[in-house]
This record gives C-alpha cells, structure tokens and sequence, in this order.
C-alpha cells in the first residue's frame, strides 16, 4: 500500500488555536474602520455585532487558505465552502447540498440548485473545478491545501505549469463536480480536509486575472461578488475585519447590517464583553484567559457556553534533534500535568496521552494517562546517557498567556529532572515561521484535532521528517491508512487506539491539557451561539433585541 501520510502538509487544517497582542479601541469611539462601537444596553445603537477574536489574520484569499481558523471563517463570510460541520459535529451542505462517494475514490459534489453569486448569476461547478485548478497552481503556490490527492496534480500538490484542467476535479453538468483522488479517502476525510475548505470563487470575475496577479490582486480585499452573507469593507490584518450584509445573499438578506471581527489581546476580552464592545466570542478563535472565566460568567449582560473538550495545549518534540525515546519519555513523566490543570485553568478540562480527547468517538478509556514521576523521569534520562549539557529550544505563543506561565512550569519542572530548556516566546505568525524551518527542539501550540475526523492532522503530524514532530512510525501509517477504508465504528476505534499508544510509548508530542473553553455572547443577541463547530452556518439568521 502507498503511503499517502508522508505530504500531509496542512497547518492546523483542524482549526489551530491562535492569540497575538493588538490594540484595543477605546470603548464607545469609532474604531480604524469608521464603524461606530456598540455599548452594552444600547439598545437604540446601530445594527452592528462586534466579534472579538484573538487571532491573527494572514489572508482573505480562498485561494491562499493555509488552514488558520480566523483565516478560514473570515473568509467564508464571503465565499461559502462547500459543507461545513455543525455544532453537534455532523455535516451540513453550505454551498453545496451533497457530497457522496460509492467507492471511496470518487467523490460527486452537487451545488445547491439556489446557489447564486451576489451580482445574479448561478453558482457553477465550473466555478468550483476552476477555483481548484488555480488553487494547484505552481504559480500560486499553495502548499497547505494538500491537493496532490488528487488525480492528476503532482506529489509537490501542483499541476503542470500552464494547465487549464485537474484530470480529478472536473465539472459533470452546470451543478455537479467530480473529484477523484489516487488513493482511498473516506467520505468524512474528504468533507472535513477538502469540502470545507474549498471556497468557490466567481470564475467569471477571476478569470480576467494571471496567475500571478491572484497572489496580490486588490480585489480580494474587497471582493464585490460573493456567494455568502456579507462583504467585507474595509480590512487590517492585525485589528480589524468589517463587513456589509449582502443584501443579495441566496438563503436570505442577512438581519445584522453590519459584522466587525475585532483581533484583540486576550486580556482585553472580559473589559470588551463588559462594556459591550464586543458581543461574542468564539472558543478556538477567542482564547480567553483561564484567570478572567469566574469575572465573565458573573456578568449580567453575557451568557457563558463552555465547549467540548477539543482544544489540545499540543507540546510537538522534533524527534529529528531530540531522538532518543528515553529523553522525550523523561520530558513526559517529569511534568505534573494535573496540577498546571488545576492550578492554571481552574481544572477545566482533562488531561490525557495522545492526540485525542474525551470529545472524540475513537477515545481510548483504557489508555491511562502517563503519571507525573520525576524520580523515573531521571531513571530514564540516566539510562539515555543524557548529561545535561544540551539546551532545548521551547518555541512558545506570546498570545496564549496561560500557556506561557504553564511553559515557566514545565521548564523549571525538567530542569529539576536534569533537562535545560529555554523558552522563545513569539507571536504566532513567528512560531508557523518557525515550524516550517523546524529549527527548534520543542514547539508548543495549541491545536485542535477534529473529534469526528482526526485522519489529516495525525496523518501529517505523523508523517516523518518534514513534519513537526518529525515522527514516522510503520505502525501509525498502516493504522492511519486504514482508516480511510474501514466503515465499522469499532474498527475505526482500535485503529485510533493503535495510534494513541504509540504516542505514549514514543513521545513525539506531549498533551500538556486539552481545554474546555468559554465561549460568551451578549444576551441582546439572538439566534447566535458560541460553537466549537458551526459557529456561522446561520449567521444571516442572527438578530439583535430592541
């Protein structure tokens, strides 16, 4: 059997939770946009919502999605993709209302027949094929979406340079696609990896671009044909995102005039939720300190959702620069988890060995948790010949501030075992940086691993040398390629198992703790809801009180 693992590529395509240090408008004052804040109890104020996000934003461009949740759902206001998970984690069709497959190989994508762009005209397959084409583009470059899937795109995830058309996505009829893939796949690892990524865009307004101008072209800041409930007006990718209603949108004129994404500090999201200067949050894209939950629950203006446990303080070894097991066991057994859980988040949450929470179908209970034991921590560092001489480079988020007292923790906790590790602190744009140089030792991010299809991600991080971890087992890849084909929900669980155990015995990530987030919203707001999954499937549905 090919080992389809070894180009996984994706960063984060499971939604990767990211924080970075932004300026806050004063409460009340127009912002850089020129949209008006709204105060808590106003009820007179302007149709606006205020979402508070405390990540970063790369690009609004459906043709450079590298996977990042803001990047991802700020798009999608725009450009619908083609089926999204809802709250309780099955699939809805959003621009599309089927995906099926009868052998696994080809998968057929039917449009909605009402689908339509905001200037009139139908939303076509030959949208969706072209969108692809250009997203394979060796000329666009993108290397996160993992294309070289499908038949007749390269292993670097690339056509030929020059080509009009993807031998394995092609247009049937005005509504229907076909996307055919080399290997296996099963149906929910092509709705999750694929489907919900795919964001069509209008082939009859790109066309008129190169190649190389779909890279940089003006127009993707402020596109004036889309497929979804609102427009994007004016754009800083370090503050803000506003947008318009499109009054045009196929599935009804959206009832909340005016959106604003607001990227703040994450101090900063109890002051806003307060005052009223932002009125939601959601849980993987507002990470809202551990300190701040008992102050935002006590407010009388906001209703408080806390999330499934999905959220994993990921903890990636490179196995390529730390490769003796018997360290990375040490690194494991000398961290007292349970008490960072306690101590740092208020015990919200869980702690567990491996990819895989509580959340998932395919957990594990019979899995025990690796226990904090120093004195074996030693034992093995001891039997590894380690000396101690070695500093560990431990890459960490300045935007997650539990995590950076948490990584304080771990450090002195090693260093009381033998281990030195010095922490580098950087914003998240710096830490992928770095992860796609893989010069560090120890990189600390938080991930979260999809409960219903945790295929993409584990096989990528898995994946050997390029990876994260650096980490390839013949085990883990025969279990992972496997559960492309296996349809027995039992059979899917004793794969997953495979795979959990040999993290615990091989160490090439530790689970610090998997978070159960808090997610708030204003109570003048209706029909909107914090979600882990399905956070906008219905926004045009949300409405504000008077």
């Amino acid at each position: 059997m090919k080992k389809q693992l070894f180009h996984w590529k994706r960063i984060g395509c499971l939604l990767i939770m990211i924080a970075m240090v932004c300026t806050f408008t004063a409460c009340g004052q127009a912002d850089a946009s020129g949209d008006n804040v709204n105060t808590a109890g106003n009820s007179t104020g302007a149709n606006i919502v205020n979402i508070g996000v405390t990540n970063t934003l790369n690009s609004l461009n459906p043709l450079l999605m590298d996977g990042g949740e803001v990047n991802k759902y700020a798009t999608g206001l725009m450009f619908l993709p083609l089926c999204e998970l809802t709250e309780d984690m099955s699939f809805e069709g959003l621009l599309a209302d089927s995906i099926t497959t009868e052998d696994n190989l080809t998968f057929t994508v039917h449009i909605d027949e009402a689908a339509t762009w905001s200037d009139g005209q139908p939303v076509t397959a030959e949208d969706v094929a072209y969108t692809a084409l250009r997203i394979a583009s060796p000329v666009v470059g993108n290397t996160a979406m993992m294309y070289y899937v499908f038949e007749g795109v390269g292993e670097d995830g690339f056509v030929e340079a020059g080509a009009e058309t993807v031998a394995g996505i092609c247009a049937v009829d005005e509504k229907t696609v076909q996307f055919t893939t080399k290997n296996p796949m099963s149906l929910v690892t092509f709705q999750n990896s694929y489907a919900r990524y795919l964001m069509p865009l209008p082939k009859h307004i790109i066309s008129q671009y190169s190649e190389d101008e779909l890279k940089t072209a003006e127009w993707f800041q402020r596109p004036d044909v889309v497929s979804g409930p609102y427009m994007v007006t004016e754009y800083d990718a370090d503050h803000y995102i506003s947008y318009t209603a499109n009054e045009q949108y196929w599935k009804g004129t959206p009832k909340i005039e005016k959106l604003n994404i607001r990227i703040v500090d994450s101090s900063q999201l109890y002051a806003g939720l307060q005052s009223g200067e932002i009125d939601i949050t959601h849980h993987t894209m507002s990470t809202i300190p551990q300190e701040d939950y008992e102050s935002i629950e006590a407010l009388e203006n906001i209703d408080v959702v806390y999330g499934m446990p999905v959220i994993n303080q990921s903890v990636f070894i490179q196995t390529q620069t730390v490769t003796d097991v018997r360290v990375r066991q040490a690194m494991l057994c000398a961290i007292n988890r349970e008490q960072i859980l306690e101590q740092l988040l208020g015990g919200q949450g869980e702690i567990v060995d491996g990819y895989l929470s509580s959340a998932s179908p395919y957990y594990d209970t019979s899995v025990t948790p690796t226990s904090y034991d120093p004195e074996r921590a030693k034992e093995l560092l001891a039997e590894a010949g380690w000396d101690g001489s070695q500093t560990l480079r431990f890459y960490v988020n300045s935007g997650d501030s539990t995590f950076v007292n948490a990584a304080s923790v771990i450090v002195a906790q090693w260093a009381a075992v033998g281990i030195k590790a010095e922490i580098q602190t950087v914003d998240f744009a710096t830490l992928m940086s770095v992860a796609g140089t893989n010069e560090y030792d120890i990189l600390a991010v938080q991930y979260t691993y999809p409960p219903v299809d945790p295929y993409a991600d584990l096989a990528w991080l898995m994946s050997g040398e390029g990876s994260w971890t650096g980490y390839g087992e013949e085990s883990v890849v025969t279990a992972l390629n496997s559960t492309q084909t296996e349809m027995n929900a039992d059979k899917l669980k004793e794969l997953y198992s495979i795979v959990t155990k040999k993290v615990q015995e091989d160490v090439p990530m530790i689970s610090a703790y998997i978070i159960s987030p808090q997610g708030a919203v204003n109570k003048r707001l209706v029909g909107a809801k914090p979600s882990v999954y399905g956070f906008f499937n219905h926004v045009h549905e949300w409405e504000i009180t008077q």
